[in-house]
């Protein structure tokens, strides 16, 4: 039901002004109503300054018919500057659920200069933070290491979580500096073996490597941006798997 603003009682504490009558009793209204916020509006922004929330609007040739929460008011165009949308945000990054191996993680993200939401999704992906987990292709433990790659490493105990951990993150690093901060390569070198990004120039055919980044890349889509700690890491941390 629409109201008929100019019988309100105006007699408030306003100070006189060249805006046009329609316009000082809006500010009236709108002041009324601040209490009744609607689920989803717009703000018109006025001549003076001020911003009203409104429910919708119709502009016609010299003015605006603006809609608010119990009535509407007609005004000059010239005393509308702007309609805005009323500001939105999005869901905040939600935080990588905690495992039993943060601490270890932590530690090894310092150690050599990765984000602990990189190593925690290789983790997740490559084992689902078994342990004792062991690959067809008999690459083991959480980080899933070759075992001739973990002696390089210098592990001892493949098995052990802080050696697996400390390991699969130094190799992560050593990729990532081969490739000069590329996250896709360096993941699905991780995967494939280096041999075979060299060979194919890049990301391998292999649908088990292109939904191994694509899985790590949905974990991390789903958290905060990744941070490196030095300069000369890669800043970005988007996938972008090749096409099949």
């Amino acid at each position: 039901m629409d109201y008929e603003l100019s019988t309100m009682d105006c007699r408030l504490p306003l100070r006189r002004s060249t805006f046009s009558a329609p316009l000082r009793y809006l500010l009236i209204f709108a002041t009324l109503l601040a209490w009744a916020t609607p689920a989803a509006a717009e703000y018109a922004v006025l001549r003076n300054g001020q911003r009203i929330r409104i429910t919708g609007y119709e502009q016609r040739d010299a003015s605006y018919i603006l809609h608010m929460r119990g009535g509407r008011v007609e005004l000059s165009a010239a005393d509308v500057l702007a309609i805005e949308p009323e500001d939105t945000f999005g869901p905040a990054a939600a935080p990588m659920p905690r495992t039993p191996y943060d601490s270890l993680i932590t530690a090894a993200a310092l150690r050599h200069r990765l984000d602990e939401k990189l190593i925690t999704s290789v983790i997740a992906v490559e084992s689902n933070f078994d342990p004792r987990a062991v690959s067809p292709k008999n690459a083991r433990g959480l980080m899933q290491l070759m075992p001739d790659t973990a002696r390089r490493l210098g592990v001892t105990d493949i098995f052990d979580p802080e050696q697996n951990i400390n390991a699969g993150a130094r190799y992560l690093r050593e990729l990532l500096d081969r490739y000069s901060g590329d996250l896709t390569l360096a993941l699905a070198a991780y995967n494939a073996g280096p041999e075979r990004v060299t060979q194919y120039r890049g990301v391998p055919p292999f649908p088990e490597t292109r939904a191994y980044l694509s899985r790590i890349s949905a974990r991390l889509k789903d958290s905060a941006p990744l941070t490196f700690s030095t300069a000369s890491a890669p800043t970005a941390a988007t996938i972008a798997t090749a096409a099949p």
